[in-house]
């Protein structure tokens, strides 16, 4: 896949649970890791799963992105490599993260820790993606992770209240832009859970694509259990079962993420 001139820093953001966030982030990482490219993951989660889902342990006690936020430790001395693909490291997340919101609350310009600890790590370590895992909700973690980002990309299902939610994220997003982050931009859309057996799944595609035109990729995420079952096995589709739909779905949205970020910096 072609690398970006610069590196890329995704913010995978929707506060409303059960989008595909994490799954989305992390197969998309895959992707890009399978395809060459050096890429980040950082998991903004205290429940942690996009570290399960990459094969990395994160129980209680391990370091990671609370000792970051927190402690001010540096991310090179934190990263794993996870066993998905090579040219994939992942910044684990713990429990211990849920205290993280109520500790930084006191903090001085709190919500610059993340962008000074991605700035310092990139700084000496080339990366070509850093995806932001976010939880699903408009806490500080969050808020960490928009203004450290460049970009934000949003996963959307294909159900009903599918852009109920989206527009209190875009909100937010206008927020940070004004008085933070004069880069940050909505730069991807993926529509996941579609199942095109349905007529809502086609209707929500087309409302979406109105509203995001140039934003929302053509491949879509089909609604699948191997992706479902997949992170049980501490993997992503991608190495469960390579040859599924979804496999080759998040791998197609991967190559289309990498060809307009080698695209936009020609």
């Amino acid at each position: 896949m072609p690398a970006p001139a610069e590196t890329r820093v995704v913010v995978v953001a929707n506060q409303k649970g059960g989008v595909g966030k994490t799954t989305t982030a992390v197969n998309l990482a895959a992707g890009l890791a399978m395809g060459g490219l050096n890429v980040l993951v950082v998991d903004l989660d205290p429940q942690g799963n996009a570290s399960t889902a990459l094969g990395i342990e994160h129980q209680q006690g391990t370091k990671g992105t609370y000792e970051v936020l927190i402690d001010g430790n540096d991310i090179a001395d934190l990263v794993v490599e996870s066993p998905e693909a090579p040219h994939l490291k992942v910044l684990p997340a713990t429990v211990d993260l849920a205290g993280a919101e109520i500790e930084l609350v006191s903090v001085v310009a709190r919500e610059n820790k993340l962008k000074r600890a991605l700035r310092a790590y990139l700084a000496e370590h080339p990366t070509d993606y850093v995806l932001l895992d976010c939880p699903p909700s408009l806490g500080l973690l969050t808020l960490n992770a928009l203004v450290a980002a460049g970009e934000v990309l949003i996963p959307i299902q294909c159900e009903y209240y599918a852009l109920e939610g989206v527009s209190q994220l875009i909100t937010t997003i206008e927020l940070v832009t004004g008085e933070l982050n004069d880069a940050l931009r909505v730069s991807t859309v993926l529509l996941t859970m579609y199942d095109g057996r349905t007529r809502l799944s086609s209707q929500v595609a087309d409302e979406v694509r109105s509203y995001f035109t140039e934003q929302t990729l053509p491949s879509v995420i089909p609604r699948s259990v191997r992706i479902s079952e997949a992170p049980s096995y501490g993997q992503t589709v991608l190495t469960y079962h390579p040859d599924s739909a979804g496999a080759v779905s998040y791998l197609e949205a991967a190559r289309e993420i990498a060809r307009r970020g080698a695209k936009e910096n020609a």
